[in-house]
């Protein structure tokens, strides 16, 4: 059993979910994106699809405002999810789409990797550990991804790398950090390899 060499040759939006609960449920694997509404997360979906704007980007934070499906290769699916934070929304909008997080966490059984997006130039928030906790309750692997990388000087790089692994060696759930920047697609080929991993392998 082995696997071809992996590359993205499709990718396609299927469908949104308000509520959490009516999400694709086919039994095609689920990889999740999540991150603070200004941390660059659609830009980092778009370079490892290397497309311009299947995931929507924009000036103002808080653009992804419901779950949202694509399939990858008509096998898997990206999930990018409600983006938190900073987005100047009301607080029932924002208790709405915590209750949309955690119903979705509960219906789906086909989540097998997230990727936590965090700004490498910032310490976590409590928003950003509240998420990242929620993977490690539910034993979901996940890479933690330092966006903006091409923000920082290599010194920087390396102080910023040192603090953020120190924060999360203690996590049973987090497999690496990886510093990515999704101008130069810095760290692309290493986020491929971790989303080979988790699919199922094919005879030759």
């Amino acid at each position: 059993m082995i696997k071809e060499n992996f590359r993205i040759l499709s990718s396609e939006y299927i469908t949104s979910s308000a509520k959490g609960d009516d999400i694709a449920d086919d039994g095609k694997i689920q990889i999740v994106f999540a991150g603070k509404s200004n941390v660059g997360k659609s830009s980092l979906i778009n370079s490892i699809l290397n497309r311009k704007n299947l995931a929507k980007t924009g000036k103002l934070p808080g653009k992804t405002r419901l779950i949202n499906f694509f399939l990858i290769n008509s096998l898997f699916y990206f999930v990018d999810l409600p983006g938190y934070g900073y987005a100047e929304v009301s607080k029932t909008e924002k208790l709405k789409w915590e209750k949309m997080i955690k119903t979705y966490f509960l219906k789906s059984k086909d989540i097998k990797l997230a990727f936590s997006i965090l700004d490498i130039r910032h310490d976590p928030t409590a928003n950003d550990l509240t998420l990242i906790n929620m993977f490690e309750s539910l034993n979901i692997p996940q890479i933690i991804i330092l966006s903006k990388k091409d923000k920082l000087s290599n010194n920087e790089l390396f102080v910023r790398m040192r603090s953020f692994k120190n924060l999360f060696v203690k996590y049973s759930s987090v497999v690496e950090v990886i510093p990515y920047s999704s101008v130069s697609h810095f760290n692309r080929d290493k986020v491929l390899e971790y989303i080979e991993k988790t699919l199922p392998e094919v005879s030759e």
